[in-house]
């Protein structure tokens, strides 16, 4: 992989880990339009940069939120808000858990990470953001404990490469009910533990010499630098965008992204 080819991949990873197109579809389609061809070392290594850089962003853009929330958890006893919400991000993150620990080899063995596979679950995502897009207002005071775990489990089925993480969990959010503003920062804080835990049990497989891999450093620096600031531009972009409930303009974008990626894949 060249330095370019890593900018883009960076640039890719950093827009689309935010805005509701799904970081790993748009991510295999632009492996395929570029002609890289990872080895599994590289994959996972450069997997792991773009997705720890992604985090320093929400990190970035989400810091007052998420100070308040492990101030409010650790220095006061009483189960005051802070604990309330720190509680359902977790019950959120249970469904992937299971998926993650238990079944992710067997929905992969299944659902395959194939530009076709890409092209389809593109088309879903383009569905749920127009479902979000015209559902009935309703404003609720906060995001409710059934609400959590309802979150979780769509942000499970987002494991499909081309199933939008973001996109889910924002749509499923809004269909239930909730404020846009309260989703799209419940969403993109519920994925911090997630994305740190497997990166942290990548880099031990990297750590134990079980990787290997030609990246050289430059193109990893380069790789990580591109997609932690275009991150953080696209985190306070789409928390900006749902809060105008525009959501319909991605839909149309998902729709003609996976109608090409099901062309390109089948001719």
């Amino acid at each position: 992989m060249s330095w370019f080819q890593a900018l883009i991949l960076g640039i890719i990873q950093g827009l689309t880990e935010f805005l509701p197109v799904s970081s790993s579809g748009h991510l295999t389609i632009g492996q395929t339009l570029l002609g890289v061809e990872f080895s599994d070392g590289d994959m996972l290594l450069f997997d792991v940069l773009v997705h720890a850089a992604t985090v320093c962003s929400t990190l970035l853009v989400l810091w007052k939120e998420v100070a308040w929330v492990l101030k409010g958890t650790f220095t006061t006893p009483t189960w005051n808000a802070e604990k309330q919400y720190a509680g359902k991000i977790i019950l959120s993150m249970v469904p992937v858990f299971i998926i993650g620990m238990f079944f992710k080899d067997e929905v992969e063995a299944i659902f395959g990470h194939g530009i076709v596979v890409v092209g389809v679950c593109l088309l879903l995502t383009a569905c749920l953001l127009t479902f979000a897009q015209y559902a009935k207002p309703r404003t609720k005071e906060q995001i409710g404990w059934w609400d959590s775990l309802i979150i979780g489990i769509g942000q499970a089925c987002a494991v499909l490469p081309g199933l939008s993480r973001s996109g889910t969990t924002i749509a499923t959010g809004i269909l239930l009910g909730n404020k846009k503003e309260q989703v799209a920062q419940f969403s993109f804080l519920m994925v911090l533990v997630p994305i740190l835990g497997e990166t942290f049990l990548n880099i031990l497989d990297i750590l134990k010499g079980e990787v290997v891999t030609d990246l050289t450093w430059t193109v990893m620096l380069v790789g990580f630098v591109s997609a932690f600031v275009v991150g953080a531009a696209a985190c306070k972009w789409m928390i900006a965008i749902v809060k105008r409930q525009k959501l319909i303009y991605f839909a149309i974008y998902c729709l003609l992204m996976g109608g090409f990626a099901l062309c390109y894949g089948l001719c």
